[in-house]
């Protein structure tokens, strides 16, 4: 059971309305990397854990992220509101959808659960989620940069302070696991060639190595043909 606040996380104060950039916010609301993406993918998520705490943290952070979709949507209710005889207004979407949120992405391309990433095991999910905050967060960022009033800067810096606050929390999961740097995960164990490196893009003069082809436990081999387990 749900029970709406309505009252956001966070305050939604916006001092100059500007129906493009609420176009844009688009992305945060109906969009790949927005807040209904996200609260959907770690609800359903957790009816696959078995880990009571880890349940508990997926469920506490999908209920976060509807806050955070409604004060996306709080937002660009407020830019597109009393805006519809403006150059602006006509130039966007809004023109012919109407004000406030739409199901859409900036560029109209309706929502769809395409964008929810699932499996039904613990470690590839948290790692899924750590990747969906960082979209998320790139694209605040970006908005950040592209935000006409300092009031609604503040709500996105909001918002993009809380995804980084649960990648921290994905991780700390992760970590609870033995799971954060551990690559293996599942039932099924690799073959022989899970430690060999191809190194398939040499310019010729010079081997760009790091920790990924440097440690001792790699096999470094220049031709995947010259391998024999290929």
């Amino acid at each position: 059971m749900f029970f709406h606040k309505k009252e956001p996380i966070h305050v939604v104060n916006v001092n100059d309305s500007n129906p493009r950039f609420a176009q844009l916010l688009l992305e945060q609301f109906g969009g790949a990397t927005g807040e209904l993406t996200a609260a959907l993918q770690y609800w359903v998520q957790s009816f696959h854990i078995e880990n009571a705490g880890i349940r508990d943290m997926l469920q506490d952070i999908a209920i976060e992220e509807f806050g955070h979709l409604e004060m996306v949507g709080k937002l660009i209710e407020a830019h597109t509101k009393n805006s519809d005889q403006t150059e602006a207004y006509k130039s966007t979407l809004f023109a012919v959808r109407g004000i406030g949120p739409h199901f859409l992405d900036s560029q109209g391309n309706a929502w769809t659960a395409n964008y929810i990433n699932e499996g039904g095991d613990v470690v590839r999910d948290l790692r899924a989620n750590i990747a969906a905050e960082a979209g998320a967060r790139q694209t605040y960022e970006e908005l950040i940069k592209l935000a006409p009033d300092q009031g609604t800067k503040n709500t996105l810096v909001h918002l993009l302070t809380r995804e980084i606050s649960h990648t921290q929390m994905f991780m700390k999961a992760l970590d609870s696991l033995g799971k954060l740097t551990d690559p293996f995960f599942g039932n099924i164990q690799p073959d022989e060639t899970v430690n060999i490196y191809y190194n398939l893009s040499s310019n010729g003069t010079q081997d760009e190595r790091g920790p990924w082809n440097s440690e001792p436990a790699f096999k470094y081999i220049a031709n995947p043909l010259e391998s024999k387990t290929h």
